[in-house]
């Protein structure tokens, strides 16, 4: 009498046998779809810089802030263009300052041009 070894069936998912117990899961995105972790950091910087920068001339109430969140998320995420995201860091809290400057000169929330 002879004895086979069983036959083991592979996932069709996976490389691995279907009934190990160490396969690893099928990933859930393609690897090509996902954006490394970094890219989105300098899109965070960049986004704080120019936030920053329209957030001086209109809608500083909102702009300001995002522009501080976002600069301080680049940085926290560790970005490459780290300057930008100082920037954008500086600009939103100059929106910030200059909104203050406004309320407490003349009680508003805006610019106004002559008079």
């Amino acid at each position: 009498m002879t004895v086979s070894a069983p036959v083991r069936t592979t996932h069709p998912d996976t490389t691995a046998p279907a009934d190990s117990a160490t396969a690893a899961p099928a990933p859930s995105k393609p690897a090509a779809r996902r954006r490394p972790r970094r890219n989105d950091a300098d899109s965070m910087a960049v986004a704080s810089f120019v936030l920053g920068l329209v957030g001086l001339l209109v809608f500083n109430l909102v702009l300001g802030p995002c522009a501080l969140v976002l600069g301080t998320l680049a940085l926290a995420r560790s970005t490459g263009r780290r300057g930008r995201a100082w920037l954008g860091l500086a600009l939103g809290a100059a929106d910030l300052i200059v909104l203050a400057a406004l309320v407490t000169a003349d009680g508003t929330v805006s610019w106004s041009v002559g008079g």
